[in-house]
Formats: C-alpha cells, structure tokens, sequence
C-alpha cells in the first residue's frame, strides 16, 4: 500500500458516520456498562471472602471490562476522542487477556491432575 493510499485511508476516515450521539449505540454500552458493573461488584464481594490473589486478579480483570464501558460511553456522548478510545480499549484488551492467563496459570494443577501427570495409582481405580 503506498502513502498516498494511506492518507487517502485516513482522511476518509474523517468523513465517515460518527458514534457521537448514536442513541441506538449509548443503549448499547450502557447496557453494558450495567452488566459489567455488577459483574465487578460480585467479583469485588468475592475477592473480598477469598482473599486470594487470583480472585483479585479476576477481579481487576472485570473492573478493566466495566472501565471499557464507561470509555465507550464518554466516546458516543461525546467525551473521549476516537483515537484515545482506540487506544485505551484495546490496551485494555490486552491488559485483560494477560490477568485472565495469569490467574489461569497460578492455579497449578489440581491434585487429580498431578496424579495423571505421575500415572495411575491405587487411589483412582485403575
């Protein structure tokens, strides 16, 4: 693709239809943003019985999710540039994947599969 492909790309970018003050798309994300936020309240409630690191994990990973809403939001009512949301969101994404792998793999394996990795024994009923 060569430069001027590339400029022509973005300037029309320009002259596309805007999200800003798409009623259709803010009940969208607000309907998200309703769902996310419950969700991070009883992954708060639960971090807060477990105490656990993977649990706050989990926990930061759903407040990310919630705090997307609220940029997708400030986006359609005006508030966040596209190119901010662009870039917060998809950092996020990232951010959120890598808690998600992470509270994943400190888990460990639990003790029937510690028992599979070292071959039958007595105890499974082979």
């Amino acid at each position: 693709m060569g430069l001027h492909t590339v400029a022509a790309v973005l300037r029309s970018g320009s002259e596309l239809a805007t999200v800003e003050g798409s009623p259709v798309l803010l009940s969208i994300v607000l309907l998200a943003g309703v769902g996310t936020g419950l969700l991070f309240a009883v992954s708060l409630l639960a971090y807060r019985q477990r105490r656990s690191v993977r649990y706050l994990l989990v926990t930061v990973a759903v407040g990310a999710l919630f705090l997307r809403s609220l940029v997708g939001a400030g986006t359609v009512l005006g508030y966040t540039p596209m190119i901010v949301h662009h870039l917060v969101e998809h950092t996020f994404d990232f951010l959120i994947a890598a808690l998600v792998l992470y509270a994943a793999l400190r888990t460990g394996p639990s003790g029937f599969e510690e028992r599979l990795a070292d071959g039958p024994s007595d105890q499974d009923g082979v």
